[in-house]
C-alpha cells in the first residue's frame, strides 16, 4: 500500500488575518502538514506509547513479558496493539529469534530513539503538573456538577 507524504511547502498566513499566524498554527492547518502532525501524534499521544518508549530506553531490548512488567496497568492486548502501531510507524523494531520456545524482543529504532527526549520532557511536565490538573478538575467539577444535573432534568 503506497503512502502519500504530505507537502512540506511553507504555508502562508490567511488573508483575513491581520497578524501572521504561528508556525505551529500554520503547520496544523496548511499544505497537508496538519495531516502529518495528526497522523503521527495519533499514536504518540495515546496514554501507553510514552510509557513504552520510556521502558525501551536507548539500547535496551525487552521481551514482551518484560515490557509488560515495566508498564503498570496496561493489558496484554493494549500492549500488543500499541507495539504493532509503533512497529508500523517505524519507532519500534520487533525481532523474532528462531528458538524453542520462540523469543521475540522489542527495541527502539533510530527514529524511536529521537522520541525519548520529547517523551521525557512531556512525562516530566505531566508529573510536575499532576497536582495542579487534579485541583483544577475538582474545582471545575464542583462548579459544574449542578449545571449537569440541571441539563439532564430538561431531557
Amino acid at each position: 500500500m503506497a503512502t502519500r507524504t504530505p507537502a512540506l511547502e511553507k504555508p502562508t498566513a490567511p488573508e483575513h488575518s491581520p497578524v501572521g499566524i504561528s508556525e505551529y498554527e500554520s503547520a496544523c492547518s496548511a499544505n497537508g502538514k496538519g495531516e502529518a502532525i495528526r497522523g503521527v501524534l495519533s499514536h504518540i499521544g495515546d496514554k501507553w506509547t510514552l510509557l513504552i518508549v520510556g521502558a525501551l530506553a536507548v539500547g535496551r531490548r525487552l521481551r514482551f513479558t518484560e515490557l509488560h512488567r515495566h508498564i503498570p496497568g496496561i493489558s496484554q492486548r493494549m500492549l500488543t496493539v500499541t507495539l504493532r502501531h509503533l512497529e508500523r510507524d517505524g519507532l519500534v523494531r520487533r525481532t523474532m529469534h528462531a528458538e524453542v520456545p520462540p523469543r521475540v524482543e522489542y527495541e527502539l529504532t533510530d527514529v524511536g530513539v529521537t522520541l525519548i527526549e520529547p517523551a521525557l520532557a512531556l512525562g516530566r511536565w505531566a508529573i510536575g503538573s499532576y497536582a495542579a490538573v487534579l485541583d483544577s478538575r475538582e474545582r471545575f467539577d464542583a462548579v459544574n456538577s449542578g449545571v449537569k444535573a440541571t441539563r439532564g432534568s430538561h431531557r
